[in-house]
This record gives structure tokens, C-alpha cells and sequence, in this order.
């Protein structure tokens, strides 16, 4: 017990004091501190390394600067070794009552479980704790993998949950780390690089390589291929390296089958398709299924991939023929789906509107482009929204350096000002 309790003690912040915050991101420590108070548990999901831990600590140093005694704060991080004792619900149990047998906390105990989906039945003990009406108890909690998803969540947690992806720096956290101004160039470096938090501590673009490698690797054995037990670890990266070069595309799983078939690999379609709805449930790539404008539904069949972050483009596969554009309209996806948006790729007869946007009320038609070079690209990317019969609003985003005028409704957004109309 004495080695158990020794632990807590090491990675508690019991003497007031929050090391390892890392850049604050008020983006989602303000929205998750909007909940507290609540019986609400608070999860944070994302893919491996994306922040959370960080996130979790800020809101730890925001919990003690509003006047909460840090000795009321019980935290654990089961990715740490020091915790690997702790395998199951019942284990994390007998750690909490440890701890409040030798520190007898007073009032409200705030329980923040990062990793939480390595502990064995963990639903079990979040579930009993968040309801708990004799003591007062509330929970923040993280994961990197399907059992973290929203789907699954409203069956392990019965709706008692709010859920909060965490995605890897947007462009203003960006040139709030990087101490640079919003601008074109500024934007550029964006694109060029990655957003993952722990690469802006790396010296150089070799410690960097190595690092997404490392995450990359980790991700596909310890999410997918050890959860899974899958049968072609190769073919599972392979089909990764074919997600990562072809973002932004449409994809179909039936000719990425031949395609493989074509190199002699023998495969089937169940088994593609299983493969990427495991990348998805790591967070290592987003699907955008086709929505047909007018029918306002669904599409069945070809989607869009895009990759969580750039950097495994830009860092690891660099070499294949892969345009500046299809990179922008990645970051354009990432940057909707961090504001909260439903994100799809239109469809409206032989037109396609590269996402349509959906948040509560609010519905938005956008199209990415690199250049609006000349009067013949500008039309090619304004047609499709200039054909849509409804008003909601429509914009096209570039990189141009002029402000375009609108047109017929239509605004033109430099892609460094995306985040000022979403």
C-alpha cells in the first residue's frame, strides 16, 4: 500500500502547485470549466499525444485558483508505469479510498482519470462515482480509442457525459506558440509542418521525423493492432500511407481493394474497410461521408479521408505528388471540426461543394481553393455554391493575398481568417 499511495503522491498536485501545463488552450479548458458544477462527467478524446494530458493539468491549475483545496483533487495518468498496479475498476477504487483514508478530504472530491480506457471495466467506476448521492464527486476523464467515441459512450455512461475532442493546434494556437503574426506566411509554416503540441519542443526537422514515426507506430500497435488483433500489420500501415496521400480526395474502399490486388496483396473489401474504421476510432483519420444538397441526406458509398494532422504528410510520406490545395482544404475540415461543425462533402447533381457545415441552426456551403488565379478558377470554384437554391451562407476559402468582393452572395475568406466567420 505504502508504494501504491507513494504514486498518488508523486504525480498529485497536493501541494498547490501544477507543473507541465504546457500552452494554455482556452479553447477547451473555457468550455470544459462551463461544466463544472455538474454531475455532467467530463470526457476528453482525441488521438495519442494531441494534448489532453495538458489540458487536464490546466484545468487541475484552474480548479485550485478558484479556491479549490488541492488536497481535494485525486489524479491519476494511467499511461504513467507507476499506476501499471492499477489494472481494473476495482484497483482504482482501492486507490481512491487510500487516499481518502490518508488524506481525508473534506467536501467535494474532484476525480480527473487520464487514459482512463486502460483500466479494465473503468464505465463501472465512473458510473457509480458521477451519481453518488451520499458524497460529492466529479469527474474529468480522457481516452485515445473507440471505446471513447460518442457512440459508445452513450452506452457506457448512459447519457450522463458531456464530450470534448481534442484536436492538435489550430492556426491561432499555432502563432500563439510560435509567437508569430496571422498572416500568409504564417500560414504557410502551418501547412509546411505540423500542429501536434509536443513538436514545437523538438529542435530540428530529424527529432521531429522521428516523433511522428514514434506516434504514428505507437498508434497503429497499441490502438489498433494489439486491440484488434489484426492479421496484416503491414497492410494496415499500408492502407494508412494510401489514406495520407490521398486526403482530401474521394475515395473508393472497392478500388483501393485492386489496388492492392494489382501489387499482388491479397485482400477484401470487409477487411479495408475494418482496417479504416479502426484508424477512425484512434482519431488518426476523419471520414466525410457525401450529403446530397437537395435531398438533404446522405450519400452511401465513395467519402473524403482526412488526416488528424498534417504532419504525418508532411513529415513522414513527403514525396508523393500531393498539391498544396488538397492540404488546405485538410486544415479547412480540421478547423470546422474543432469549431464544432457536422462536416460533409456536397453533392448537387454533376456539382460538388467540398463541405457542407452544420452546427445546431447554423448550416454553411464552403469552397477551398489554392489560387483564384484567373477568371476561369474563380468561376469553376464559385459555380457549385452559385447553384445551391437555398440561402444559407456560402464562402470560398483561398490563399490569395487581395480580398476578393462578394458575388451574388458568395464571400471570399483568406484562409488565415477562417476561424473569424466560423
Amino acid at each position: 500500500m505504502e508504494e501504491y499511495f507513494a504514486a498518488l503522491e508523486r504525480f498529485n498536485f497536493w501541494k498547490g502547485d501544477v507543473p507541465g501545463m504546457g500552452y494554455y488552450r482556452e479553447a477547451y479548458t473555457g468550455k470544459i470549466i462551463d461544466y463544472t458544477g455538474s454531475k455532467l462527467i467530463k470526457v476528453l478524446v482525441g488521438q495519442r499525444r494531441t494534448g489532453k494530458s495538458y489540458i487536464l493539468r490546466q484545468i487541475v491549475h484552474a480548479l485550485i485558483e478558484s479556491g479549490v483545496n488541492p488536497e481535494n483533487i485525486f489524479y491519476i495518468n494511467k499511461e504513467f508505469t507507476d499506476f501499471d498496479f492499477v489494472g481494473d475498476y476495482k484497483d482504482l477504487e482501492m486507490l481512491l479510498k487510500l487516499y481518502q483514508k490518508r488524506l481525508h478530504p473534506a467536501g467535494k472530491v474532484w476525480l480527473i482519470i487520464d487514459e482512463i480506457q486502460n483500466i479494465a471495466g473503468w464505465e463501472h467506476f465512473v458510473n457509480s462515482y458521477s451519481q453518488n448521492f451520499v458524497d460529492s464527486y466529479e469527474l474529468f476523464i480522457s481516452g485515445s480509442n473507440s471505446r471513447m467515441l460518442s457512440s459508445e459512450l452513450a452506452t457506457l455512461l448512459s447519457g450522463r457525459y458531456v464530450h470534448f475532442e481534442v484536436f492538435p493546434f489550430s492556426y491561432k494556437e499555432f502563432t500563439g506558440i510560435t509567437h508569430q503574426v496571422m498572416n500568409s506566411q504564417s500560414y504557410i509554416a502551418y501547412l509546411e509542418s505540423g500542429a501536434l503540441p509536443e513538436l514545437f519542443v523538438l529542435p530540428n526537422k530529424e527529432t521531429r521525423r522521428n516523433y511522428i514515426s514514434a506516434i504514428r507506430d505507437t498508434v497503429l500497435l497499441r490502438d489498433i493492432i494489439q486491440r484488434h488483433n489484426i492479421k496484416d500489420p503491414k497492410l494496415l500501415e499500408d492502407i494508412f500511407i494510401y489514406l495520407v496521400n490521398n486526403a482530401s480526395n474521394l475515395v473508393s474502399i472497392t478500388n483501393m481493394v485492386n489496388f492492392f490486388r494489382s501489387s499482388g496483396r491479397k485482400t477484401t473489401y470487409d477487411t479495408v474497410a475494418g482496417y479504416i474504421g479502426y484508424m477512425e476510432e484512434a482519431f488518426l483519420v476523419h471520414k466525410a461521408e457525401r450529403y446530397d444538397i437537395r435531398g438533404k441526406e446522405t450519400i452511401s458509398g465513395n467519402c473524403k479521408y482526412y488526416i488528424n494532422d498534417l504532419s504525418f504528410k508532411n513529415y513522414l510520406y513527403p514525396g508523393f505528388g500531393y498539391g498544396v490545395g488538397y492540404k488546405l482544404e485538410n486544415l479547412v475540415y480540421l478547423e470546422l471540426r474543432r469549431a464544432g461543425y457536422e462536416v460533409y462533402v456536397g453533392v448537387m447533381r454533376d456539382k460538388e461543394v467540398d463541405f457542407v457545415a452544420k452546427k445546431g441552426d447554423r448550416v454553411i456551403y464552403l469552397q477551398s481553393a489554392w489560387l483564384l488565379m484567373d477568371e476561369q478558377t474563380a468561376q469553376r470554384e464559385y459555380a457549385p455554391l452559385e447553384a445551391i437554391p437555398d440561402h444559407y451562407e456560402k464562402f470560398v476559402v483561398s490563399f490569395d493575398e487581395v480580398s476578393l468582393p462578394s458575388k451574388q452572395g458568395i464571400r471570399h475568406i483568406q484562409a488565415w481568417k477562417i476561424h473569424e466567420v466560423i
